[in-house]
């Protein structure tokens, strides 16, 4: 009987679901290159899929906010450059900046 309740409530309950905003979503990319990361890692820590990732990695990368550089086995890794962490900080300053607003 628990289980007929749970599928029902999940099936028809219909809540709202926040979605990431370009800010967080590249706040979560930027966070995941501080240490040098394949793609993959990357994709995954910021959990994003495939073609979503793709654009803003790519947009990250053309913008010099990550770099790319290669590990001891001479696979691509990418970290996060300057510029991106000037970025980072900004970005992280003004979500505090707007929690702390919405209270």
């Amino acid at each position: 009987m628990a289980y007929m309740f749970f599928l029902w409530h999940a099936c028809f309950r219909r809540e709202y679901v926040h979605k990431r905003g370009r800010g967080t979503i590249t706040i979560d990319i930027l966070e995941a290159t501080l240490t040098p990361q394949k793609k993959m890692r990357i994709m995954y820590r910021s959990n994003l899929n495939y073609a979503r990732f793709n654009k803003y990695f790519f947009d990250f990368l053309a913008k010099g906010f990550i770099e790319q550089t290669f590990d001891s086995e001479g696979k691509a890794c990418y970290r996060i450059s300057q510029r991106g962490k000037t970025l980072l900080a900004a970005l992280k300053k003004a979500n505090e900046l707007a929690l702390t607003n919405e209270l």
